[in-house]
């Protein structure tokens, strides 16, 4: 005869605890001592338990299901992200469906409402642009607790927002092009609506203002072939530009790749300079000099935020700093006759 599958009661009474203490200790939860949760831990080896989901979402209401609502998987910078979100949801017991918006906002909430029906216990998501009133009002309706990613904070009062220090990193991003003695510069980006973007262009202006700089900034899609088009276009424009400030490491690939087809292959063509430090910086030549934000830590940080037991929003924001390599180089100028 087949062998009864082992019960929460079974193993609460293999580890001589209550059911609550077995369960509570099993989900991770707060509250439970060490030693305890390691003598559950053990009790459900030997029985070999393995919880039902469903029943046990039936019975806390809670599914151990959330959302992860981002742009598009394949820009390394949500690849990064999703695995942070995934590493933390698995320590937790919880699983993540996966939804991209293709930066369609109709297709963001279509997503949002397709999660809510699933009744996953909450959402993370990264918003197409910065919600308008109907779109947070939509999300507040929802019932079901929301992080947003990259989103100002100062926009989204009263939803948790989990986002790095853009302001910073574009203001380092001017420094160190100015450091290397550059002047004329440019900056590509996305859309005004991105209000990430918003604020690393305003740091790295800030950072020009204190010498006077006034570095053309042009927008379009925050791609790869955003990168190519916007970087052509603007040396097509100002041929004058020594360093170009992309607005992400995607874009900075791109840039690299329309000035090596120019003839202008950076850094000596040009000294460009990203923001993320995705995987693919560190290997591509030449090597992307960048801003580094911590991305697996803020997707881990959205899943600590969703699981609290809090419905009160919280707001992190995580440093970021300079990490040089190639692509950027010191600007020399040869006067015209000079030599030996």
């Amino acid at each position: 005869m087949r062998q009864s599958r082992a019960t929460i009661k079974d193993v609460a009474r293999e580890a001589g605890v209550n059911i609550s203490t077995a369960s509570r200790a099993l989900a991770g939860s707060y509250g439970v001592h060490p030693d305890t949760r390691e003598r559950v831990i053990r009790a459900a080896e030997r029985l070999s338990y393995q919880p039902n989901s469903s029943a046990r979402g039936l019975v806390t209401g809670r599914s151990r299901t959330i959302g992860l609502l981002i742009s598009d998987i394949r820009n390394p910078f949500f690849a990064e992200v999703a695995r942070g979100v995934e590493d933390a949801a698995a320590g937790a017991g919880v699983q993540v469906f996966l939804c991209n918006s293709d930066m369609d906002a109709g297709k963001q909430m279509g997503h949002f409402q397709a999660l809510r029906a699933r009744q996953v216990d909450g959402i993370i998501m990264n918003t197409v642009s910065n919600l308008d009133a109907q779109q947070r009002q939509e999300l507040t309706d929802g019932g079901v607790p929301v992080v947003l990613l990259n989103a100002p904070p100062d926009l989204h009062a009263g939803f948790s927002v989990v986002v790095c220090d853009n302001f910073q990193g574009g203001f380092l991003a001017g420094q160190h092009l100015l450091a290397l003695g550059h002047r004329e510069l440019g900056h590509i980006t996305g859309p005004r609506g991105h209000g990430n973007f918003l604020l690393r262009a305003q740091g790295f202006l800030k950072a020009c203002e204190a010498v006077s700089v006034r570095p053309v900034v042009l927008r379009g899609e925050h791609s790869f072939a955003g990168g190519i088009e916007l970087t052509r276009k603007m040396l097509h424009q100002h041929p004058g530009i020594t360093a170009l400030f992309a607005a992400n490491d995607v874009m900075a690939f791109g840039a690299i790749h329309a000035l090596s087809d120019m003839g202008r292959p950076a850094p000596a063509g040009l000294s460009v300079i990203g923001f993320d430090d995705v995987d693919m910086a560190s290997v591509i030549t030449p090597g992307l000099t960048t801003i580094r934000q911590p991305m697996r830590d803020i997707g881990a940080a959205a899943v600590q935020i969703l699981l609290r037991e809090s419905d009160a929003p919280e707001q992190r924001m995580f440093g970021v700093r300079l990490i040089e390599r190639q692509s950027c180089a010191a600007f020399v100028t040869l006067a015209a006759g000079a030599g030996g």
